[in-house]
């Protein structure tokens, strides 16, 4: 019996996966490489084309191609608005190409989807940070910081909160009381 298309070593499935891998070892261009490829045997209309287009993006969110990477997640978007992974992906390319009212717009849509998902809250306070709404910031933060006490850990590091570092509400949202 031979082995159906979804196990052959290069299925468009198989090349996904493998550019998956890529992405994670951070080897962006092999990832992209891996794409080309599945593109070039599946139609543009293939259900694949979300995957490929949110893949893209995030190799060149890799790569700091920012304005390339919105592109591709703003096309992966278009075909699933819910999928958490490229709102997240979009925003960051979006905060980096100096667009970071739109990229709280994209966080707040992916809030109506995923409100229980304190990444996306602990994102829209970082972009709120960055966009002087102190309000705002510490509203999110002391919320994601409530369903996920881990994200204080990342406070530390975020260079997104300095503007509020020495903010006594601030000080006092971040500290483990």
């Amino acid at each position: 019996m031979a082995p159906s298309s979804s196990s052959s070593p290069s299925s468009p499935e198989r090349r996904i996966d493998a550019a998956e891998g890529y992405l994670m070892l951070e080897m962006p261009e092999q990832a992209l490489r891996e794409l080309r490829v599945v593109e070039a045997r599946v139609g543009s209309e293939d259900m694949l084309q979300t995957s490929i287009a949110r893949l893209r993006g995030e190799a060149y969110r890799l790569q700091r191609d920012y304005a390339e990477g919105v592109r591709q997640f703003l096309a992966a978007q278009s075909d699933a608005p819910e999928d958490l992974e490229v709102s997240i992906g979009l925003a960051w390319c979006l905060k980096r190409t100096d667009r970071l009212e739109e990229a709280i717009d994209v966080m707040m849509s992916a809030y109506q989807f995923h409100e229980d998902e304190p990444i996306v809250l602990y994102n829209l306070a970082c972009y709120f940070a960055l966009a002087s709404n102190k309000v705002q910031s510490l509203s999110w933060l002391g919320r994601a910081i409530r369903m996920e006490g881990s994200l204080r850990d990342l406070v530390i590091d975020e260079t997104d909160f300095d503007g509020l570092r020495h903010d006594a509400d601030f000080q006092l949202i971040v500290s483990d009381r």
